[in-house]
């Protein structure tokens, strides 16, 4: 039997998301009230400048108090789509005292303060939810918190920026450089007018932590992930990545220590390659790669952004958070019960393409490999980027030993190294160590390689 008296939902935010937000409540009242076993009704909306035009959004729910609207006492869910830190962590808790759930979109607070806040739901009774928080449209954290709950993640890796990953993918595709695929990116509405917090890989650290959390039953925060951008990116690099048979692409990753007892999350341009799942994400998607002990290899792939996609998210948690007020009960909250430490960058055990511009004169390879057997660094291949002296290619150090260089037509030596594992502590030693040799004129560039 369903339940006459409405649900009451309070929006705070109407842009993008939360326009989109309104029209589905608006337009499928019905089909949400069968899903809920309840009508749900919109009761405020708040908003920066009510005067705005907005088309589909009732002009009687506007509100400039977004505080009154939280405090009223009879909102049964807060959906929070306004983003930042303050004053939306007081609205959000606000509501909590109030007896409000909450559903959110907001990577950037739950990253920074996710322990707080679901304490605070926890405290109050109510429901915090945020699908919509990591990667858009695609169910994912419901999976690793509920489907999964019974398993062992060990690693989840991941595309969850869509602007990073149009421009890699348009310098890929068309041999364009960094600032050009960018240009293109904003121009099709891909990138903001500042797209710091994409091309810096901010956005997509916020994630790796709120994903580092959930999967692994501990607490990450946004500071305990390391964090590099996409805009040393060349077009080199990309061209380097295809005569390895790989694609380069800005990677979320959150792993577990071998041994268990530690675990650590980055954010790093890296070359993948071509034969795993994620190199063949294009444009503006995005897409998760999640490695359990017992149900193996999974991928969660769909668009990342976007009003509608991410308002279907917030749908999604809407009706849960709904259904759980007319059972009285709460959904899950944080499962952070193992508290397992966040290790340091240095830690992890990865592999490093490094470019090298050296003198042209017999020796230096040997100055170079001497260099990384000095920290222990094992080379995997040695290979030339352009033409040998002989005007002949080679994949590997053979050409090299013979004149202790590797040549680029017009005479300048070049030479491309690929590592084996190693943790990466050990790997910038070696690169700072190469910076110091007389041989080496400069380091071209360095990227890791993952996904093997």
């Amino acid at each position: 039997m369903m339940r006459t008296r409405p649900l009451k939902v309070a929006l705070l935010g109407c842009g993008v998301v939360g326009s989109e937000v309104t029209r589905i409540i608006t337009t499928q009242t019905a089909d949400l009230a069968a899903r809920i076993g309840a009508p749900i009704e919109l009761a405020g909306i708040a908003v920066r400048r009510p005067n705005r035009v907005r088309a589909g959004v009732p002009a009687e729910l506007l509100t400039t108090d977004a505080t009154a609207l939280v405090k009223r006492g009879d909102i049964d869910v807060v959906v929070e789509v306004i983003g930042g830190i303050e004053p939306v962590r007081t609205l959000i808790t606000t509501a909590f005292e109030h007896g409000a759930s909450v559903v959110s979109a907001n990577k950037a607070l739950l990253a920074a303060d996710g322990a707080n806040l679901h304490a605070k739901a926890v405290e109050h009774g109510v429901d915090l939810y945020y699908e919509a928080a990591v990667a858009g449209a695609i169910p994912l954290i419901r999976p690793l918190r509920e489907s999964l709950a019974g398993d062992k993640v060990n690693r989840v890796l991941g595309i969850v920026n869509g602007t990073t990953n149009f421009i890699l993918d348009k310098m890929d595709s068309t041999g364009a450089g960094y600032s050009e695929a960018l240009d293109e990116a904003t121009a099709l509405g891909y990138a903001e007018a500042d797209p710091t917090a994409d091309v810096e890989g901010f956005d997509a650290a916020a994630k790796a932590a709120i994903l580092s959390g959930i999967a692994f039953h501990t607490r990450v925060t946004i500071d305990d992930v390391h964090r590099e951008g996409l805009t040393e990116v060349t077009a080199a690099d990309i061209a380097s990545a295809k005569k390895m048979g790989c694609t380069v692409k800005l990677l979320a990753i959150c792993e577990r220590a071998a041994d268990g007892r530690s675990v650590t999350a980055r954010v790093h341009p890296a070359m993948i390659p071509l034969s795993h799942p994620l190199a063949s994400v294009r444009g503006a998607y995005n897409a998760v790669f999640v490695e359990a002990e017992a149900a193996g290899q999974l991928m969660f792939y769909g668009p990342g952004a976007g009003g509608a996609p991410t308002a279907s998210a917030v749908l999604g948690d809407l009706v849960a958070a709904c259904r759980n007020k007319l059972a009285g009960t709460t959904g899950a909250g944080e499962s952070a019960y193992t508290q397992l430490p966040v290790s340091p960058m240095g830690d992890v055990v990865t592999r490093y393409h490094i470019s090298l511009d050296v003198a042209d004169k017999p020796g230096v390879l040997a100055q170079v490999a001497t260099v990384f057997a000095e920290h222990d660094v094992s080379i995997d291949t040695v290979r030339q980027q352009g033409r040998s002296q002989s005007g002949g290619d080679t994949n590997d150090g053979a050409a090299a030993e013979q004149t202790g260089a590797v040549r680029r037509a017009g005479g300048e030596a070049s030479l491309v190294v690929v590592t084996h594992r190693a943790p990466d502590a050990a790997l910038s030693a070696t690169v700072e160590s190469l910076r110091k040799l007389d041989t080496v004129r400069g380091v071209a560039s360095i990227m890791r390689v993952e996904g093997e």
